[in-house]
């Protein structure tokens, strides 16, 4: 066998790092990775070192913030006086550091802001700015690496990644301002990333004009109350499960919350508007199982829901009921036929194309998915009884809308005279038979509330 080369050699010792446990050998890297109680490990490259002559103009001549930090007593508290100070600073053991709004650390373009490799810290009131713009060494604001933490009220600006957490544990970050470089969007870091990191709150936070916020690994995490603008993903999860995601706006985001090989957690009581452009989708799902997703308001979308292989674990659901879809390109689209989505009390409005499927199915794709009870504004019934339930069936069938699910590009002329033309045409006298995509038993024939988040 030939040997390995040096990339090859990284791969193994990595995975090999991350396999250790103690007093555990079950442990595994994955999903159900949980490293809270393995050694700590550099996970990435070793933080480069600046001389002053290499950082900015601006931050030559200012006090180092580090001079701060080390003469403070482990557990005591530091408020400095107001003014801008020099970064870099690590901080390495107990402190709360309170800058009262008044306090700014700079590290002049080049490496990260500021390292917290240290539990029970508190972070609060400053602005971190000017971080360097390697994504080799995730130049960052905040690195943090300790447990029972609380960052909260800073403004983070000027950085690649905002707030990095790696392997960080029941730790709080809370009503911060997180903005990225002024770069292209592909090229900036994540505003907020978790990886590895469990049982943390991520809320009431800022985070615009970044990239991502994203979790890898991380599992049991809250995220509520928080505003997410200009950026790519407002939230992304990969491999983490049970995450929660509540009372947050999402506003002119290409995609508002995916779910990405992960199983359970739930979102809820959010508001995600204007995910559009060419991948814009309020919600989506890469072989996930068992999540929730209730009482969102979804609206003026490219895709309210966008699905692919999910629910993916044999026997799961994806519970999707109370929400709004109100004006997407499509409601919801599933682009496989694996079934096993509950779609319940949910309103469809003003949506150029309720629900379909990705390419052409076939007529037994409505009986993989339930529908109930759901307020569709192109249902053709009457309510004689007066219940709020339609007297019939509503059924939804693919006539010429299946030219632009086919073709994405004809979407253009959706509502051209020619295309209404010939999707009358099809109703009236189909020209082959068309694929029924849903069938709700019991539509609701009024509107109900208008979902509010609460």
């Amino acid at each position: 066998m030939p040997p390995l080369n040096a990339f090859a050699k990284a791969g193994v010792a990595l995975a090999s790092i991350l396999a250790l446990s103690t007093g555990n050998t079950e442990q595994q890297l994955g999903a159900s990775a949980d490293l809270s109680t393995a050694p700590r490990v550099t996970i990435d490259r070793p933080k480069p070192t600046f001389m002053l002559m290499e950082r900015d103009k601006r931050v030559h001549g200012l006090k180092p913030f580090q001079d701060l930090v080390d003469k403070a007593p482990p557990g005591s508290i530091l408020k400095p006086p107001p003014g801008t100070y020099a970064g870099p600073v690590t901080i390495d053991k107990p402190l709360t550091i309170d800058g009262g709004g008044k306090v700014t650390i700079d590290a002049g373009d080049k490496g990260t802001v500021m390292v917290l490799n240290a539990s029970n810290v508190v972070i609060r009131g400053l602005r971190l700015t000017g971080s360097g713009d390697s994504h080799d060494t995730d130049d960052s604001c905040l690195d943090v690496r300790g447990h029972h933490n609380l960052i909260e009220d800073n403004v983070v600006d000027n950085c690649l990644f905002g707030i990095d957490l790696k392997q960080v544990n029941d730790s709080t970050v809370r009503g911060n301002r997180i903005k990225s470089k002024d770069f292209e969007l592909g090229v900036r870091g994540d505003g907020l990333r978790l990886w590895y990191s469990n049982n943390n709150v991520v809320e009431k936070n800022e985070i615009i004009d970044s990239r991502d916020m994203v979790a890898w690994y991380s599992h049991r995490n809250i995220f509520r109350d928080n505003l997410g603008r200009r950026s790519r993903y407002s939230i992304h999860f990969m491999f983490a499960n049970d995450n929660i995601v509540e009372r947050n706006q999402f506003y002119d985001n290409a995609v508002g919350i995916y779910f990405m090989y992960t199983e359970g957690g739930a979102a809820r009581h959010n508001v995600i508007s204007h995910a559009t452009g060419a991948t814009g989708m309020g919600i989506g799902f890469k072989e996930a199982s068992g999540t929730l997703i209730e009482n969102n308001e979804i609206i003026y979308c490219g895709i309210g829901i966008g699905s692919d292989l999910s629910p993916f674990q044999p026997d799961s659901t994806i519970e999707i009921k109370g929400n709004r879809f109100a004006y997407n390109g499509i409601g919801i689209l599933f682009n496989s036929e694996t079934g096993g989505n509950n779609v319940r009390d949910n309103v469809f409005e003003g949506n150029l194309t309720q629900v379909t499927y990705g390419g052409r199915g076939d007529n037994s794709n409505s009986a993989k998915n339930f529908w109930e009870g759901n307020y569709w504004d192109d249902y053709q019934g009457f309510d004689r009884n007066a219940d709020g339930i339609g007297d019939q069936i509503h059924e939804n069938y693919a006539y010429a809308d299946q030219i632009w699910i086919e073709l994405p590009v004809a979407r253009f002329f959706r509502s051209s005279p020619v295309m209404e033309l010939l999707d009358f045409l099809e109703r009236l006298a189909p020209f082959s038979t068309p694929d029924l995509v849903l069938r709700d038993e019991k539509p609701r024939f009024v509107k109900p509330a208008k979902v509010t988040p609460s």
